[in-house]
């Protein structure tokens, strides 16, 4: 059975939202919301929060949690995920985003089992169907293509594919999450390749590895990951998670 570890990367220096690791949520810090209900997902034998400052490690600490120190000054959260995955055994890490306080932990599972399954797989990631119109060119929604085997084709702030007969097309339009797995050895590789002009154009990561020949499995879900970026957001999620989500 593979090794699964899970890694958490919590700045606490934000543009939109300084210290939105430790925001309130209903009494507890958002990052503990997220360990908690990560830590449910069956696949994974471990799960610590890769961090640059110490309030940040003092809270999870606090609360139980395992949390390691980062440097500052990574320019990706894929590097901090490689620094802290650097001394773990383990043969898959699942990148858990840090401000998803709604995460599912069977969403986790689904993600990290075709790499279980399949070795020769170096990563996945999730995709969920658009079904709100004005998602569709929102170019914070990241839209991605995927072959008939369910790898990644294409990842874009713009929509994807194009219906030039919209009238006999059934096309079907997907979100992509930004959570992702990793075999631990390509993460290190993935985190050393030099970024590439597809990548620089989107302003999207991932696509540094289609662009570098990787493949990408995507599996698709029925969840659709609330993010905190913004205090407005944030009190979404508060009534969200008052009316019992």
């Amino acid at each position: 059975m593979a090794r699964v570890i899970g890694i958490i990367p919590a700045r606490y220096a934000s543009t939109r939202f300084p210290g939105k690791p430790l925001a309130e949520i209903l009494g507890k810090p958002m990052i503990q919301h997220v360990y908690e209900r990560a830590r449910k997902a069956r696949t994974l034998e471990r799960l610590l929060v890769a961090t640059d400052d110490q309030r940040i490690l003092d809270v999870v600490s606090a609360f139980g949690g395992e949390a390691v120190m980062t440097r500052a000054d990574h320019p990706t959260g894929t590097d901090r995920l490689a620094e802290a995955a650097a001394g773990l055994s383990a043969d898959l890490i699942v990148n858990i985003q840090g401000d998803e306080p709604l995460i599912e932990p069977e969403v986790i599972d689904a993600l990290a089992r075709p790499l279980i399954q399949d070795s020769s797989i170096p990563m996945g990631t999730l995709m969920s169907r658009i079904t709100e119109s004005a998602d569709l060119h929102d170019p914070n929604v990241v839209k991605v293509v995927v072959d008939q085997r369910g790898f990644a084709l294409y990842f874009s702030r713009e929509l994807i594919p194009y219906a030039r007969d919209v009238a006999t097309s059934d096309v079907k339009y997907y979100y992509h999450p930004g959570l992702y797995v990793y075999r631990k050895d390509f993460l290190h590789t993935f985190a050393a390749l030099p970024p590439t002009p597809l990548e620089r154009a989107e302003k999207l990561e991932q696509l540094r590895a289609l662009e570098h020949g990787y493949r990408i499995k995507v599996v698709e879900t029925t969840h659709r990951p609330v993010s905190v970026d913004t205090p407005q957001d944030l009190e979404h999620v508060k009534r969200l998670m008052e009316r019992g989500r």
